[in-house]
């Protein structure tokens, strides 16, 4: 199939011109439109107005140039067929072998704050989807280049062979109707944003939960395997963006990630992201088993290991600033699996360097944990559940005393801490604190007395002194007793039993201070 004609019709012009003018430099007729057509002639390159060749002006302020029977029967047209042939050949319908589109940037413009309604709509582009997709169905004779990184590569086979393969056309025409599908359905997003009332149209606030959704994913990587090796896997992102969070995290050593590297590492930097001052935080099995804030990082990592040493041990572990070497040796001296941070000193790197199966990932430029998506997505059988993050977070003007005795300074600390790390534990979630450091974690179990109990259990430092942070509220006394048993002093949970009574009642008779924060942190 010898690329003779070419229609190109771009927005993103760029590279376009060397581009084109290596086809045309092949012999390639160039057929253009618009502002594409002028900017080739201003590089010197001969064009063909599509007027010219359709016999028809372009027309409704440009909404209608390409959409004619001498476009797309040029492009639909199957060489391979006797009718296609003659029926061509009787309307004068010159073949189109090579279609370059771009559309117009309809997301981008979408996501402006000054955005009309009138603006909206008429970036949607419609020519280009339009031959986009009639060439990528017409792909067993025509070639459709829809992404300006695929320049070089299309024109070097030109070059050498004068023609596009078959295998290069049938790629080219699954990125076609991947582009077309992702346009469409960003489209049908933002249309569910118009609202139409009294014969006007207004454009409002995008829907928390649409009607709709419309997701479009690329696969960036195949992964090791799943959550068990007999599991294939990989890792996708959104298709036209650019990768953000932790696909875009550059490994800088180690060998490829797993499925589970990913989970246990999306839930340790989600953790991290939780606190302002420098921050360790150890995951293992998509739990935390130890987490720190204090005022230097080998500080933070030092209490956050104390915590629970043992789980420690083949762990994922996430820092909010970049590792240093005194924190790196710390680190260095027991098995890890990945670490991820916004960066590592070149010392810290070298205190590493002699283990080659440890991960280690540095986070992009100005990552931060609030930019990432609003939703949470689960499979279920036959459907999809959607919720918006948990981004709650907790002010201390939120708590209400209920017991006779108010925390102190201290202890008041220690439930603020204790509370954002709660949120980021499986439900049924115990967290013994104190300010800026875990002291034991009792996470996942079907009783909440009985996630107390294994906090007490696994735990590794003295409980005595300490705070218990529960992600919901104690059912029964008997948490709250377990607690004080082990040597807690007060409690944060959300209240709202109605055998809270019962509880505060414990909580004074065991001389606990006891808050209500009036929000609770599931985590399934």
């Amino acid at each position: 199939m010898p690329v003779e004609r070419a229609l190109v019709s771009v927005y993103d012009k760029i590279g376009l011109a060397d581009f084109v003018r290596r086809l045309a430099a092949c012999g390639v007729e160039i057929v253009s439109t618009g502002g594409t057509a002028r900017l080739l002639r201003e590089a010197g390159i001969a064009v063909r107005d599509v007027s010219d060749l359709t016999g028809w002006p372009e027309m409704l302020g440009g909404r209608v140039k390409t959409l004619h029977p001498k476009v797309h029967g040029g492009i639909l047209f199957r060489r391979g067929e006797a009718g296609d042939r003659a029926q061509t050949a009787e309307h004068k319908i010159a073949p189109i072998d090579l279609v370059v589109v771009n559309l117009y940037p309809f997301e981008s413009t979408a996501a402006r704050p000054d955005l009309t309604h009138e603006e909206l709509i008429e970036n949607i582009d419609i020519g280009g989807p339009a031959m986009v997709r009639s060439a990528a169905k017409n792909f067993e004779s025509v070639a459709v280049v829809t992404d300006t990184a695929d320049y070089a590569a299309i024109a070097a086979e030109i070059e050498a062979r004068g023609e596009v393969s078959l295998a290069t056309r049938l790629e080219l025409a699954r990125k076609a109707f991947a582009l077309t599908a992702r346009y469409d359905g960003k489209i049908a997003t933002e249309l569910e944003r118009l609202s139409a009332a009294n014969s006007s149209i207004d454009l409002g606030q995008r829907p928390v939960l649409p009607a709709r959704l419309h997701f479009a994913f690329t696969r960036q990587q195949e992964l090791r395997y799943g959550e068990n090796p007999h599991q294939r896997a990989a890792l996708y992102v959104a298709a036209g963006r650019n990768a953000t969070g932790l696909p875009a995290a550059r490994q800088l050593q180690g060998k490829e990630l797993s499925y589970n590297n990913l989970v246990d590492l999306e839930a340790a930097l989600a953790l991290a992201g939780e606190f302002r001052r420098p921050a360790a935080v150890i995951v293992k099995h998509s739990n935390p088993c130890g987490a720190a804030e204090q005022d230097t990082l080998v500080e933070a990592y030092t209490k956050a290991l104390a915590c629970d040493p043992i789980s420690a041990f083949g762990g994922v572990m996430a820092f909010n600033r970049p590792l240093d070497a005194a924190t790196a040796g710390e680190v260095a001296k027991i098995f890890v699996e990945c670490i991820v941070a916004p960066g590592y000193e070149p010392a810290a790197l070298e205190k590493f360097a002699s283990k080659k199966n440890l991960r280690l990932l540095q986070l992009p430029a100005g990552y931060s944990a609030a930019q990432e998506a609003e939703w949470e997505l689960k499979r279920i059988s036959g459907g999809l559940l959607v919720q918006e993050q948990d981004r709650h977070e907790l002010a201390e003007s939120d708590l209400k005393v209920v017991t006779r005795r108010a925390p102190t300074r201290e202890e008041l600390d220690a439930m603020l801490f204790g509370w954002k790390v709660c949120k980021h534990v499986k439900s049924n979630a115990i967290v013994f604190a104190r300010a800026g450091q875990t002291v034991s974690v009792g996470a996942g179990q079907m009783s909440r007395v009985d996630s107390v109990k294994i906090a007490v259990m696994k735990a590794q430092l003295p409980l005595a002194g300490s705070i218990v942070a529960s992600d919901a509220f104690f059912p029964f006394p008997d948490g709250v007793e377990e607690s004080a048993k082990a040597g807690a002093t007060a409690v944060i949970q959300p209240g709202g039993s109605v055998r809270d009574p019962d509880v505060i009642a414990a909580a004074n008779r065991l001389g606990l201070a006891m808050v209500f924060c009036g929000v609770r942190h599931f985590r399934h």
